[in-house]
């Protein structure tokens, strides 16, 4: 699986980022509790930085020395948890 053009991920070498702007810290704090459900599930781990009410997301398999179908699978679930809270 890859992101298709109209997706907000962007590749960065051996890493996809995206940065979502929710309408308020506790959406912000709500869409990094989903996200950390559906990473338990894939135990897989994105990195996440929060600054008040803007996520920084990253995606990448550091076991597997860059991108799999992990990422785009998790990615694919972060976005449909963004569109949930319409951020």
């Amino acid at each position: 699986m890859r992101m298709d053009d109209a997706s907000e991920w962007q590749r960065d070498g051996d890493t996809i980022r995206r940065t979502v702007v929710a309408s308020d810290f506790r959406t912000a704090i709500a869409i990094v509790n989903e996200i950390a459900e559906q990473a338990e599930a894939l135990n897989h781990h994105p990195d996440i930085d929060i600054r008040w009410r803007t996520l920084h997301l990253a995606l990448t398999t550091h076991d597997a020395g860059g991108l799999t179908d992990l990422d785009y699978k998790l990615a694919a679930r972060i976005d449909g948890i963004v569109a949930d809270h319409q951020a």
